[in-house]
């Protein structure tokens, strides 16, 4: 399939690419970016007039709740809504059920995601067997059968010696092991962030101190072992410092921030709002302010939607009993053009904590927009104005803090291996 797009603001984050030119594209790559190479004839040509070109996003967070977990959301409803918010590569964690422990499970998801036509799945395996945090799993098999890193999903290792055993294996094959900086003793029966406002509502806290405990653990084993660690989710400017100081030691960690944690604030609960149930939680405005200013200055690697789709029975409780988690594959794009608008940040430093920053990081070779690279492709309409409803998001998690919220930005097509996976305009 020869395929051009023309008219449009092309923007390549990785190679500081920002010009107004065609794309073509043969055969699922790029072939060039301006003119046409010698005998090309688009059997397809889009008109990208007003619109954004960019890579494809790069999401390091989204739960496809397959297998076990069907009734939240399926591997089809979920894939279509990694395309419709302009995703192309995303990484599920392995909290599945049975957990992503064994090559067989690992192969099967991989096999049904390619039979989709949807984005590229790169699945993180479990670190431990069945996630219970005591017998290292067999990494070097599940790498083989396509996991791109190890990781303990959103549960705790509580054994600090099993920690290090599986740091110094990962370590000797070069895996990145990806683990949630919590304690779980501090954090137990926590639902918010301890402050003024879980105590007005009676909320049981989790304490900042839960996360950087954690972390400073975290980093001495990264010292002791040197195995690359990628922090899930951090949630706090205390947090934050601590990671600043690790990369500043050299030390090989990076991180990320869920996107939703760029806007929100404990604040937001306001009177139980369920929907505002995270994990971890949303903190204060001065830990917010600290997120934003670690993604301003290189700290903070990447942002990712932290998808999680949670269903009715499980969501419309009282805060405290409601499970966490928010639909965010397709407000990962309009929440990361929010943050760059309210802070001066410029459209391709945003862009790149989407792209180009979270490619390294799963080890792809993905997010940014060249002559040879992959043809996975996102073209938005930065300035378009939308309302989230429920109705109109293709995931089958409908619970988000911005329903009924506008946002802007919104992805009109989005393109992987050169194909048009989906077009807005067609889908109505």
């Amino acid at each position: 399939m020869r395929l051009s797009i023309v008219n449009g603001r092309v923007l390549d984050p990785a190679s500081a690419l920002d010009t107004h030119a065609a794309v073509h594209v043969t055969d699922g790559v790029v072939t060039a970016i301006g003119s046409a190479p010698a005998g090309f004839e688009a059997q397809r040509v889009i008109d990208a007039r007003g619109l954004v070109l960019a890579p494809g996003l790069v999401d390091l967070a989204a739960r496809l709740r397959e297998p076990g977990f069907e009734y939240r959301a399926t591997l089809e409803s979920e894939m279509q809504a990694a395309v419709a918010g302009g995703v192309t590569s995303l990484s599920c964690p392995p909290d599945t059920d049975p957990p992503l422990d064994e090559p067989g499970l690992v192969e099967m998801l991989k096999h049904r995601a390619r039979g989709l036509d949807g984005a590229r799945l790169y699945p993180l395996g479990a670190l431990t067997v069945g996630l219970k945090g005591e017998v290292v799993t067999e990494m070097a098999e599940l790498a083989e059968a396509g996991c791109v890193g190890f990781s303990q999903g959103g549960l705790a290792m509580t054994d600090t010696q099993t920690l290090l055993r599986t740091l110094q294996y990962a370590r000797t094959f070069g895996f990145t092991a990806w683990l949630q900086p919590e304690d779980a003793s501090l954090a137990r029966g926590g639902v918010a962030h301890a402050g003024a406002v879980a105590a007005r509502l009676g909320l049981p806290g989790v304490p900042v101190i839960a996360e950087t405990v954690a972390v400073h653990t975290l980093v001495e084993m990264v010292r002791a072992t040197g195995c690359r660690v990628h922090l899930c989710r951090l949630s706090s400017a205390a947090g934050v410092d601590l990671v600043r100081a690790a990369k500043a030691e050299g030390l090989p960690v990076s991180c990320d921030v869920a996107v939703h944690h760029l806007h929100m604030t404990d604040h937001d609960i306001g009177f139980f709002d369920s929907h505002l149930r995270v994990s971890p939680p949303f903190r204060s405005q001065r830990d917010r302010d600290a997120i934003r200013a670690g993604l301003a200055d290189g700290t903070i690697d990447a942002i990712c939607s932290d998808h999680t789709p949670v269903d009715d029975d499980a969501k419309l409780l009282p805060f405290a009993d409601a499970e966490p988690g928010v639909t965010a594959l397709e407000l990962l794009l309009p929440l990361t053009l929010q943050w760059a608008a309210e802070t001066g940040t410029p459209l391709a430093q945003a862009l790149a904590k989407i792209t180009s920053a979270p490619a390294p990081i799963l080890g792809v070779d993905a997010g940014r927009l060249a002559a040879g690279a992959p043809a996975d492709l996102c073209l938005f309409d930065p300035d378009a104005r939308w309302v989230v409803e429920a109705d109109a998001l293709r995931s089958q998690g409908r619970h988000s803090p911005y329903l009924g919220r506008e946002v802007q930005g919104r992805v009109q097509a989005t393109l992987v291996a050169g194909r048009v996976v989906y077009d807005r305009a067609a889908a109505g």
